[in-house]
């Protein structure tokens, strides 16, 4: 599993502001291609999708391949016309969903 996500967003907004959010989940990433001193193939374990939702809307999602680096770092912008919670959730191969959640306040 995961170290914690690291999530950077801005505390307060101005209403229809469209402010910059930037992820990091710590992950290895295993592409799967790689072999041990034994000669076996490493095990696939990858983050394969991310999904930010505000306030249970989807606002950004990504479909992420065995090319992504370890320790995915994504950066997008999103346009907050209210208070409310962004929910940002990491999947990973074998099924495990790390979730972190961050408010933002509309003034």
């Amino acid at each position: 599993m995961a170290d914690r996500p690291r999530i950077r967003l801005p505390k307060q907004a101005k209403k229809g502001e469209l402010i910059e959010i930037r992820t990091l989940l710590p992950h290895l990433m295993e592409s799967g291609q790689r072999k041990g001193a034994d000669g076996k193939v490493f095990p696939r374990k990858i983050v394969n999708a991310f999904t930010c939702e505000f306030n249970g809307k989807l606002v950004f999602s990504a479909t992420l391949e065995p090319a992504i680096a370890a320790n995915p770092y994504l950066q997008f912008s999103a346009r907050v016309e209210e208070s409310g919670t962004f929910r940002f959730a990491w999947t990973d191969d074998d099924g495990t969903v790390i979730t972190a959640d961050e408010m933002i306040t509309v003034i």
